[in-house]
């Protein structure tokens, strides 16, 4: 007999305002599956980044069936896993962790949530020159989808030097030298100048972190946009882009195809992704299903 109820989670800091739980939970009881997505926040838990292998130990313990992982834990995780599947073992970074049989092993659904958000909102954007803000665990997965969409060439730009240069290197093993580069943010108004794209991965413009990832003065008209974040759907990076007639992508998509994928994982049941797509416009607020704006 097929097993009909599942017990997940979230583990990430700042995970409040989080829209998996409602996506995975409508989208389960439209199904008829008894689902309980739990929120497991380290700060409201007063623990650092460090302590997601106890929480993960925590968790198998208790009966959870699977897990979803998000900043600042998406590569501090591996360490505490038995397994990998290989796209997570390619990138170095988790965000979905499934138990079996005793056993936690690690997947990583954002680089084939970014991959088919990205093919469906912005089918026709050139991509020989992009930049990409962030080299973290998120970074990491849309920079791997970028390339496989058919991007020349990938700068990332991170804070933290070491961070954006051990991606690039990662990067260019994976797809050829020459296909990534990183960089200082004191580059990114050149590296922008002569640019086709930028994709937003750092959490900046999230409801826990507002504000902008860079001055607005640095986008111009031609420049497509895409983010990641999507708590809200629009950010301020999205807003002011679309003021510009920037052609742009939010976080939405991103967010479902992930989710659906992981929904799978969980499950072994198939998720209708275009209900959940439906899902998280109402949700974040009745924002239109994720895609191109129009110039």
């Amino acid at each position: 007999m097929a097993k009909d109820s599942f017990l997940v989670g979230l583990i990430g800091a700042g995970v409040g305002p989080s829209l998996s739980p409602a996506l995975h939970e409508r989208e389960a009881d439209r199904q008829g599956l008894r689902y309980l997505y739990r929120l497991i926040d380290i700060d409201a838990l007063g623990v650092p980044p460090e302590a997601v292998g106890d929480l993960v130990r925590a968790a198998r313990d208790l009966g959870f069936d699977g897990l979803n992982i998000t900043h600042p834990c998406k590569q501090l995780v591996i360490g505490h896993l038995d397994a990998l599947a290989p796209q997570a073992e390619a990138l170095g970074a988790v965000n979905t962790v499934v138990f079996e049989d005793g056993r936690a092993t690690g997947h990583n659904t954002d680089v084939t949530g970014f991959a088919a958000s990205f093919a469906r909102g912005l089918p026709d954007v050139p991509l020989e020159r992009v930049v990409q803000l962030g080299a973290g665990g998120a970074g990491a997965a849309v920079a791997h989808a970028a390339l496989t969409l058919g991007a020349e060439r990938v700068t990332v730009v991170d804070a933290l030097a070491d961070r954006a240069a051990g991606l690039a290197a990662t990067l260019n093993r994976h797809f050829g030298e020459g296909r990534a580069a990183a960089a200082g943010p004191e580059l990114l108004p050149a590296l922008l100048a002569g640019a086709d794209g930028v994709v937003h991965a750092t959490p900046t413009g999230m409801a826990a972190h507002p504000g902008m990832p860079f001055p607005a003065d640095l986008l111009r008209p031609e420049l497509w946009v895409a983010e990641v974040v999507y708590r809200p759907l629009e950010t301020e990076l999205l807003r002011t882009a679309r003021a510009l007639g920037c052609a742009t992508l939010d976080g939405g998509g991103m967010a479902v195809f992930q989710a659906a994928d992981a929904f799978r994982l969980f499950t072994g049941r198939e998720p209708d992704s275009a209900r959940m797509l439906t899902d998280i416009a109402e949700l974040a607020g009745g924002v239109a299903a994720p895609g191109r704006t129009a110039r």
